[in-house]
């Protein structure tokens, strides 16, 4: 039989695959189905191609920490820490070895992606360390392909510009991203609690930022190196001194590592009660005893005491640290209140003096709004009683001094002088009838304007009005309310499709950098919000429509 006559087998016709037992041995090519192939691969095919164009990646860039999923989530999809452990390569077995604590005081260095201050900094470090974190998340938790994506990106207001731009160079030259939207983390912190105004107090690793936010514009910003960084010290500092019975002043460098140290932190780390709550308290009321057996009482171990195991230290060996001794270190690091308050610098006041000053020096409307939505959020937030006790020490704060900006001895003493205090409301209330007697007539005509107003009003309507119901915002009260975060406000805000305000097209990233940013108050505001606000928003929107761009609030110095 020739090789050309005839019909191939069965095994390998693509045909006879798709086709009916019954229907492949009657030899017929073409496949007798209700669906064609295309449709049937256009059912079983992956989704990915459906939703490429609308994946919007939110990216979360922190000190020590970088946040990224899909817009419109919940929660992002992977939360990854900077360590020792991405600076390695393949067949770097240092990670076996056991090294013990680092010899000098720079062991947070290594566990940091950048700092504010970038004077010392390596860029071009701070651009590999970043390039190899998104691509890690990218890959590895969100299993994107290499297809530009839109990128949102939630970053801190006061990231200096040459930060900002090696981001934004990293996106658009590795990534070969098409637009990146810039949003503001103590904004997106006020979205995602649920309102429109609020003081946010970010407790972050570097620093604590106090931020007020008043209808989704950032107001007044002050800051206080007081955060984790230095708390971590603290506790290291706690530890030496225990592990070398008091002798740490001779002592140099780390006796423990950073993973040890912050690991202790995270599990035993908290804040007593304040002292004005404790005064609060009724006398009368008794502390409920727990009946216990004399035997088991006689036999257990000290509740106030923490057995410590260490294993980074040479010998290995278990402190025993007082639970007082942990307080004490969380009281000195964020509540300092052995010192006056004019020994302070501007940079290192305690949190709850930072936040009245703040709170201060806002405008009475701005503030009467913002005190009543007070968020406390960042990673050392989630210390055991530190939200409490910023809001109970703020209170006490003022009730004592009130809202006056001049404090002293005299004041003082006006306060507490009875005589002093009545001349003062004398001098007040003869002022006050001046002003009405000079004004007189114009009080009578405006009585009488008024009154002739509300007779002509329709009495219906008057009574409507008066039973309608007059909703209430709470103002001028303190109240602390809870926020889901700056990553979860931005996937709402992406969610609502809300316009961006400062978007950088790739195109014009690429030929102007960002030196061709133009100030806020030199863009056309309306105009940037008409193309924005499209079908599609924050997501489908494209920096290419406008003309003049800028950095917000990121680029104004």
């Amino acid at each position: 039989m020739s090789s050309g006559a005839g019909h191939p087998p069965a095994h390998r016709s693509v045909a006879s695959i798709r086709l009916a037992p019954s229907q492949s041995q009657s030899g017929s090519s073409n496949p007798h189905t209700s669906r064609s192939p295309r449709a049937i691969s256009a059912s079983y095919g992956s989704p990915s191609a459906i939703r490429a164009e609308d994946d919007f990646v939110l990216v979360e860039i922190g000190s020590r920490f970088v946040r990224a999923g899909f817009a419109c989530d919940s929660l992002p999809k992977v939360t990854l820490p900077y360590g020792p452990e991405q600076q390695r390569r393949t067949g770097d077995f240092r990670a076996m070895q056991d090294l013990g604590p680092p010899a000098t005081d720079t062991w947070a260095a290594d566990y940091e992606i950048w700092r504010y201050d970038v004077r010392e900094l390596d860029l071009g470090l701070f651009q590999d360390k970043l390039d190899r974190l998104l691509r890690d998340a990218f890959t590895r938790y969100l299993l994107i392909d290499s297809r530009p994506r839109r990128i949102g990106l939630i970053l801190d207001p006061a990231v200096p510009i040459p930060l900002l731009s090696t981001i934004l160079d990293t996106l658009f030259h590795n990534f070969q991203t098409p637009m990146v939207s810039l949003m503001s983390s103590p904004t997106m912190s006020t979205v995602a609690g649920g309102v429109r105004c609020a003081l946010v107090v970010d407790m972050g690793w570097a620093e604590t930022v106090v931020t007020s936010v008043y209808e989704y514009r950032e107001v007044k910003t002050t800051r206080t190196v007081r955060g984790g960084r230095l708390l971590l010290d603290g506790l290291h500092d706690l530890l030496r001194s225990i592990l070398n019975d008091g002798e740490a002043e001779t002592k140099q460098g780390r006796v423990l590592s950073f993973d040890e140290c912050e690991d202790i932190l995270c599990r035993l780390m908290w804040c007593r009660a304040s002292a004005f709550k404790s005064l609060q308290r009724q006398s009368a009321q008794l502390d409920t005893v727990e009946e216990q057996d004399e035997s088991e009482v006689e036999t257990a171990k000290p509740s106030g005491v923490a057995e410590i195991p260490l294993r980074s230290t040479s010998p290995p060996s278990t402190l025993q640290v007082p639970f007082g001794k942990l307080a004490d270190v969380c009281d000195e690091t964020y509540f300092d209140l052995s010192a006056s308050p004019c020994t302070f610098d501007d940079h290192e006041l305690p949190v709850h003096l930072l936040i009245y000053h703040h709170l201060l020096q806002l405008p009475v409307d701005v503030r009467a709004v913002c005190m009543s939505r007070l968020m406390i959020t960042g990673g050392c937030s989630e210390i055991l009683g530190i939200k409490e006790r910023i809001f109970d020490e703020v209170t006490s704060i003022v009730e004592r001094r009130g809202w006056a900006p001049v404090s002293g001895k005299g004041v003082e003493q006006l306060r507490n002088n009875a005589k002093l205090r009545k001349e003062s409301v004398a001098r007040t209330s003869i002022s006050s009838a001046a002003t009405s007697e000079s004004g007189g007539d114009d009080v009578d005509g405006t009585r009488s304007e008024s009154a002739a107003t509300e007779a002509s009003d329709d009495p219906v309507e008057a009574k409507i009005a008066r039973n309608r119901p007059v909703p209430q915002q709470m103002q001028g009260q303190l109240r602390a309310i809870h926020s889901l975060g700056p990553w979860a406000g931005a996937s709402l805000v992406c969610q609502l499709k809300m316009p961006a305000m400062a978007t950088m097209d790739r195109e014009q990233w690429l030929q102007h950098g960002a030196n061709g940013a133009s100030r806020p108050r030199e863009v056309d505001t309306k105009a940037q919000q008409r193309h924005s606000a499209g079908t599609g928003g924050l997501i489908r929107s494209s920096a290419g429509h406008h003309v003049s761009w800028t950095l917000g609030i990121w680029g104004s110095v």
